[in-house]
């Protein structure tokens, strides 16, 4: 699941993106417990997903390029009250796309943040169509307005 996410998404490349490494998720597991989910099967991960409460204001920053990735992590407290989320990334190995493994992922972490956090909105960093579609479907299932980033 690591090598498809440095393929996908060149993490070590682009110094904006966040680089998921056992402090990252040790911050994001102190920001909320739903930061992080998978789906596995008998041989191991087979979707993830990485979701990141935090505040509207750092969102618009975000969207208009005055912080990147790893700052809107760094700046994102711990204790905090929450809401807005950022869908930062979705992986799904590519023998089992098109199963809704993402959505059903991304929408249980929502539910589970919504229930501490008053989110309000979403916002996304666009990467691909199928991020673009993922991003609107969630959206539209809690009906809350969607923001994005673009590359």
């Amino acid at each position: 699941m690591i090598a498809l996410a440095e393929e996908f998404f060149d993490m070590k490349n682009d110094p904006q993106q966040l680089s998921v490494d056992e402090r990252s998720m040790a911050r994001l597991r102190a920001i909320h417990p739903g930061t992080m989910s998978e789906e596995r099967d008998e041989n191991g991960p087979i979707a993830w997903i990485l979701v990141i409460p935090t505040t509207q204001a750092l969102m618009e920053a975000f969207t208009h390029g005055e912080v990147n990735e790893r700052e809107l992590l760094e700046r994102t407290l711990p204790g905090g009250v929450y809401d807005a989320l950022y869908l930062c990334s979705a992986l799904v190995l590519p023998e089992h796309r098109g199963k809704g493994l993402a959505r059903s992922l991304t929408s249980r972490a929502i539910r589970s943040i919504r229930k501490d956090h008053p989110v309000r909105s979403l916002f996304y960093w666009s990467f691909s169509g199928e991020g673009d579609a993922l991003a609107a479907s969630v959206a539209g299932e809690f009906d809350l307005p969607l923001y994005a980033r673009k590359t």
